[in-house]
């Protein structure tokens, strides 16, 4: 069956299509269906169904008689370490260390924070939760103190389990000192935490309360495989809402398994045996989904990289490690291939490596800018796939789904909605748009399994935040258009749409222009205030490297090009030459931060900020550009 068959089949008969997912995943007690909507708008999937994440993750492929196959290899090019662990291996680590935490106390519906760096152990940790029934959290490691307090207080852990440091190219991140003052800061106390000593750093620890990770383990049972019901929360992944204070996204178990397992093929075209990589953090939902819980849920080999696009030690690292594991697939995020393709852009690291077994690329994390994808199907010769999802869907929203049927790309789309998704373009009345027509993105309920049912502790919050604008719809936050053949155009954060004399322009479209000029490596466009139009865009430009021309013709180009392609209704007239972008550890670019900035308001900063140090060059751009600064 083609991509129209499998998504009519889902449309006829959605309770059909999830029950025979469904069929992949070991269950313990089968469910008796798969929507359950008695509490609507709150739905569930699976819930009076028995299972348990890490039996169908690791031990089932151990009885399958794959126990020899590498289920995760590490890729330090930080520490030049290269290893691999298998199933049987795996599933060792992780029943003892379940053995350990469940002597501590730990029993299902416990909360365990997680704050590791890129190490095997970070997915051991998870999957030893997942064991026992135990709900994680993972923060992402290195953390500010405070960021880390207000997730303990608002998960309220019994243990936390952290590395003693991370590694950056450069230097060593002390992750014990801050979270020792996370605790310090923190009205909830963990009963204890379980510290992995790293050879870079050996932390000091707290008597009484802190254990090291071997000795901890020492001499324990290990921990079977605990059955929870469909509907129990298998983890919460904290994202940053709008109020400052964390939004907390639930992820049912059942959902999650059944999600997760019917995507490795449907989209990644990904089976037992095959080698996968996403290369993110197990920090966010990529690292959850795809570098932990889908490939094993598969069966695959998943790759662990603690490392950088570029500087480690250098723009083809990503094409070494593709070589050396024979990936078959590679995510990644738009933004680590635009720092690759500003430090290489004729693509003469790619040509070093032989990437024979590599048969798609995906993008996601932020719009996939066509010249980049561009750059990339010239290289690379196999498709790129730009796919669009959220934390909170936790699996694409739109896609290709190459493993079904690879439909014909559109550059600048994440192509079509995958099953589960009824995807509609809402005007603000909530009336749905025409083809072609710019508007706000959501999604028809009930979401498919996999997705947030809820936000922890916080009921009315999810209503308020995802709900309420749109009844009976899912709001995405997301801007965009759909045309004739059902392809979505993802243009903006419904923020990032900005109204000039009445114009509703997308920021996204004005970048997209910016990109394709030669010398620009990346871009942003922010709307800034003006009073005579409301607001007047303001754009942001990152040379190639080695780019040498005098930056005002540039900037003139550019402005030029705007014109052009979108037309003087654009307004665009401003823009400059900065040598990074603020962006997110995850590489999203903080357009919110820099408006306010650039509108001399007040701003806090961004928890999640990858180098608070670039808002500080921000500042002194649009100084020199005559605008004032924020404080």
């Amino acid at each position: 069956m083609g991509y129209t068959d499998v998504y009519a089949n889902w449309k006829a008969d959605p309770n059909g299509f999830w029950m025979q997912a469904a069929e992949a995943i070991d269950w313990n007690e089968k469910p008796s269906k798969a929507l359950f909507d008695d509490n609507a708008p709150l739905y569930e999937w699976f819930s009076d169904g028995m299972v348990n994440t890490c039996w169908n993750a690791v031990d089932r492929h151990v009885l399958a008689g794959r126990g020899d196959q590498i289920a995760i290899m590490h890729e330090s090019p930080i520490t030049h370490s290269t290893k691999g662990i298998t199933y049987k291996e795996l599933q060792q680590r992780v029943a003892s260390l379940a053995g350990a935490l469940r002597m501590r106390g730990v029993e299902k519906g416990d909360r365990v924070i997680i704050y590791m760096p890129m190490i095997p152990e970070a997915l051991e940790a998870m999957l030893a939760c997942a064991r026992l029934g135990a709900i994680h959290s993972v923060v992402f490691g290195g953390f500010a103190a405070h960021e880390l307090a207000v997730r303990i207080d608002d998960c309220q852990p019994k243990a936390i389990i952290a590395a003693s440091c991370g590694l950056e190219p450069n230097r060593v991140v002390h992750y014990k000192p801050l979270l020792d003052a996370a605790i310090d800061q923190a009205e909830h106390k963990p009963e204890f935490c379980v510290i992995f000593q790293r050879e870079q750093e050996v932390a000091k620890l707290v008597e009484g309360r802190d254990f090291s990770w071997h000795g901890f383990q020492y001499g324990v049972k290990p921990a079977d495989c605990v059955p929870v019901e469909g509907n129990h929360p298998a983890y919460i992944l904290y994202t940053s809402g709008t109020t400052g204070q964390p939004k907390g996204v639930v992820r049912h178990t059942g959902g999650h398994l059944v999600a997760l397992s019917w995507t490795m093929k449907a989209i990644y075209n990904i089976e037992a045996g095959d080698r996968f990589w996403a290369a993110s953090d197990v920090g966010w939902v990529v690292g959850h989904s795809y570098i932990c819980y889908g490939p094993l849920i598969a069966g695959a080999t998943t790759v662990v990289f603690e490392g950088k696009p570029v500087g480690t030690p250098h723009p083809g690292v990503f094409w070494r490690v593709i070589q050396n594991n024979r990936i078959k697939s590679f995510f990644t995020a738009p933004t680590a291939l635009r720092a690759i393709k500003r430090e290489d852009p004729t693509g003469e690291w790619i040509k070093r490596y032989k990437l024979h077994d590599l048969q798609a690329l995906f993008l996601a994390g932020e719009r996939a800018d066509p010249d980049t994808v561009k750059w990339a199907q010239e290289h690379l010769g196999v498709p790129v796939v730009d796919h669009w999802w959220q934390t909170e869907t936790g699996w694409a929203i739109a896609a290709n789904p190459i493993g079904i049927e690879e439909l014909p790309t559109k550059i600048g789309s994440p192509s079509v909605a995958m099953p589960g998704y009824d995807v509609q373009v809402l005007d603000e009345g909530g009336h749905p748009l025409k083809p072609g027509e710019l508007g706000a993105i959501a999604i028809k309920l009930p979401l498919p399994p996999g997705t947030l049912p809820t936000l922890w502790n916080a009921e009315a919050r999810y209503k308020k935040s995802y709900l309420e604008h749109f009844p009976g719809y899912y709001e995405t936050g997301d801007a965009g258009y759909m045309d004739e053949d059902g392809y979505l155009y993802i243009m903006a954060r419904t923020d990032d749409v900005i109204n000039v004399a009445g114009h509703r322009l997308s920021t996204g479209a004005m970048e997209e222009v910016l990109a394709s000029h030669p010398d620009v490596a990346e871009c942003a466009v922010i709307g800034i205030s003006d009073d005579l139009k409301g607001q007047q865009p303001l754009g942001f430009l990152c040379l190639n490297k080695g780019c040498e021309r005098d930056h005002k013709t540039i900037v003139k180009e550019c402005v030029g090009l705007v014109r052009d392609q979108i037309g003087p209704v654009a307004a665009f007239k401003l823009a400059t030459v900065v040598d990074r972008l603020p962006k997110t550890r995850s590489g999203k670019i903080l357009r919110g931060t820099m408006v306010k900035i650039a509108d001399g308001e007040a701003y806090k900063m961004p928890a999640t900020i990858d180098d608070p140090a670039i808002l500080d060059e921000i500042t002194e751009a649009l100084k020199a550009m005559g605008f004032p600064a924020a404080k």
